[in-house]
């Protein structure tokens, strides 16, 4: 009789185990669009940059930002995809998206603007062969 107590403790304890854990990381996933996650970039990283190097730099954090939300997303399709997608790329997404939102922030504050694209060149006139070259 008490080994089935035992049994049957020790199941409702790892199921609440089990539950704390879930809960926990799905707090933490959360953080990610929250204000604590500026708590993780240096409010002052990109005062001294001019527009030109804001714009680079947002370039780059979006182009960082998309390649981990592939990722995260090829790693949720395995057996234990959304555990090892929290695990091996989540803390360097929100690292990530916070200082995207800190540069974004900070080309607002500049009142920066976009460079404009280059106009596209004029394709090269085709040479035609004459009617006498041989």
């Amino acid at each position: 009789m008490t080994s089935q107590r035992s049994s049957a403790f020790a199941a409702a304890r790892a199921a609440a185990v089990a539950t704390i854990a879930t809960l926990g990381l799905s707090g933490c996933a959360g953080i990610g669009d929250s204000a604590l996650s500026q708590a993780f970039v240096d409010p002052a990283r990109y005062e001294l940059y001019d527009c030109k190097q804001l714009e680079a730099e947002r370039k780059s954090l979006d182009e960082r930002l998309a390649k981990l939300d592939g990722l995260m997303r090829k790693a949720q399709t395995g057996a234990a995809g959304p555990v090892v997608s929290e695990i091996a790329y989540r803390n360097d997404y929100i690292n990530v998206k916070a200082q995207s939102r800190l540069a974004e922030q900070t080309w607002r504050d500049n009142r920066c603007t976009p460079t404009p694209e280059p106009p596209a060149a004029a394709p090269a006139p085709q040479k035609r062969a004459g009617r006498g070259a041989h």
